[in-house]
C-alpha cells in the first residue's frame, strides 16, 4: 500500500471514529439525563445588561457573604479581572467563608495549576465540570458546562450570560461595549437554584456527596411567577419548540449565534406564514470564527419568511432571551444554536409575568434602536470569499 492510500485510510478511519464516539457517546448521555425543570416560583429580579454594573453589584454581595459562596462559570480568563474575582473568592474563604467554585474545564483552561493550589491553600473549593473523559473522547470534549449561577448564603442568585473577564466589563477593544443580560434573584427561587448547583457540583468534585437540603433556607416569595429549567443533550430543542408552537401574535429572539436545528427553523418559517411577526436580534461583528456565516443560510430563510432581522452595532451583543407574546419571556445561558441545543449545559429562567415582561420589552427595545436592519441584498451579494467561510461554516454548525 503506497504512501497516499495509507493517509487516505487513516483519514477514513479517523472519521469513523468520530462519528462512532459522537453517536454512541449521546445515545449514553440520553439514556441517563432525566429531564426536569422547576415549579412555578415567585421572586424578585433586578436586570444587568452591562458588565461594569452586574460585577460591581456581584463583587459587592460577594465581600458580604455571611456564610457561603457557590459558583458556577463557564469561563474564567486569566486576566487583571479574573484574578480580582478570584482574590475575592480567596480571602472570603480565609475569613471562614465556604466557598466552592466550578468552573468547565475547557472554557476555563486558563485557570493554570498555580490558580487552583492558591484557591485550594486559601481554602477555596475548586473543581472542573465536564471533564474529557474515557470511552467518548471527542462527544465529551464537546458537552461544555454553559452554566452560569450562583448563590450567595442560600439568599441571593446570579444567572445569566456574563462570564467572568476582561472583555465582559468593556476592557476588550474589538467587542466593547458588552451587551448581555444577567439576573440577580430574589426569593423562594433561590433554593431551587442551589440544587442545580449541587447537582453538577456532586458530579465532578472529589469530595462525598453533599446534601443540598444543609444550604437551602426556606426564603419569602417575591413577586413574579417563574421556573427554572436545566438542559442537556437535546431537551432545550423541545423546549424552544413548545415556545414557538404555543405563539398567537409575535416572538423576539435576541442570540448572539442564530443557528438553529431543522425543526427549529421550520417551525418559525410555519409561524411566519401563519401571520407571527418574527424579530431577531443578532450581533454585528462577531467574537467567534465561522458563527456569523454558518448563521447566515438561516437568516435568510427568516427574512424569505417575513422576519424582520436586526444586526447590534453598539458593541458586542451576546444576549440570550426569547420573547412570546408579550407574556412570556425566557432569559438565560442557552443561545439559539446547535451547540447549546443538543451539547452544552445550561439553565434559563422562563417568566410568567406580563409586568415582568413589559420591562424586559424596553431593554431588547433599546437593543433594537442600537441595531441596524438586515436586509436579504446585504448576504446575498456575490461574496467568493463569504460563499466559501459558509460552505466550511454549514459543515460544521452542529460544533459552533
Amino acid at each position: 500500500m503506497n504512501l497516499p492510500s495509507i493517509v487516505i485510510a487513516l483519514i477514513l478511519l479517523i472519521i469513523v471514529w468520530l462519528y462512532l464516539d459522537l453517536s454512541i457517546g449521546r445515545k449514553k448521555h440520553l439514556s441517563f439525563f432525566q429531564k426536569r425543570e422547576t415549579p412555578i416560583l415567585h421572586g424578585d429580579f433586578d436586570i444587568f445588561p452591562h458588565g461594569k454594573g452586574l460585577f460591581s453589584d456581584y463583587f459587592h454581595e460577594l465581600r458580604n457573604a455571611a456564610n457561603h459562596i457557590h459558583i458556577l462559570f463557564y469561563i474564567v480568563r486569566d486576566d487583571q479581572f479574573s484574578q480580582q474575582f478570584l482574590d475575592i473568592l480567596k480571602t472570603k474563604a480565609k475569613e471562614g467563608i465556604e466557598v466552592r467554585l466550578l468552573v468547565d474545564q475547557i472554557g476555563s483552561h486558563k485557570v493554570k495549576k498555580p490558580a487552583i493550589k492558591e484557591l485550594r491553600a486559601a481554602g477555596v473549593q475548586f473543581a472542573f465540570s465536564n471533564r474529557i473523559r474515557l470511552p467518548f473522547l471527542f462527544y465529551s470534549s464537546q458537552v461544555r458546562n454553559h452554566r452560569k449561577i450562583s448563590i450567595i448564603d442560600g439568599k441571593i442568585g446570579y444567572l445569566g450570560g456574563f462570564n467572568v473577564g476582561k472583555e465582559y466589563i468593556d476592557q476588550d477593544p474589538k467587542l466593547s461595549p458588552w451587551r448581555d443580560y444577567h439576573l440577580k434573584i430574589t426569593g423562594e427561587s433561590v433554593p431551587y437554584l442551589q440544587r442545580e448547583f449541587f447537582i453538577d457540583w456532586n458530579e465532578y468534585s472529589s469530595e462525598k456527596e453533599v446534601n443540598v437540603e444543609d444550604y437551602t433556607p426556606e426564603q419569602p416569595k417575591g413577586k413574579v411567577p417563574h421556573q427554572f429549567v436545566p438542559t442537556e443533550a437535546g431537551f432545550l430543542e423541545e423546549k424552544y419548540l413548545h415556545l414557538i408552537q404555543s405563539v398567537k401574535k409575535s416572538i423576539v429572539i435576541g442570540t448572539p449565534y442564530f443557528i438553529p436545528s431543522n425543526k427549529l427553523i421550520n417551525e418559525l418559517i410555519t409561524a411566519a406564514k401563519r401571520g407571527i411577526k418574527i424579530t431577531i436580534v443578532v450581533p454585528y461583528i462577531t467574537d467567534h470564527m465561522l458563527v456569523q456565516e454558518a448563521s447566515y443560510r438561516y437568516l435568510r430563510l427568516m427574512l424569505k419568511a417575513g422576519a424582520q432581522v436586526f444586526q447590534y452595532k453598539n458593541g458586542f451583543y451576546h444576549a440570550k432571551s426569547i420573547i412570546i407574546d408579550d407574556t412570556l419571556c425566557d432569559i438565560g445561558t442557552a443561545n439559539f444554536d446547535k451547540r447549546s441545543l443538543f451539547l452544552n449545559k445550561e439553565i434559563n429562567c422562563y417568566f410568567y409575568d406580563s409586568a415582568f415582561v413589559e420591562r424586559f420589552k424596553e431593554v431588547i427595545h433599546k437593543d433594537i434602536l442600537d441595531s441596524k436592519p438586515l436586509r436579504l441584498e446585504d448576504i446575498n451579494k456575490p461574496n467568493l470569499f463569504r460563499s466559501l467561510k459558509e460552505a466550511i461554516a454549514r459543515a460544521l454548525s452542529f460544533f459552533l
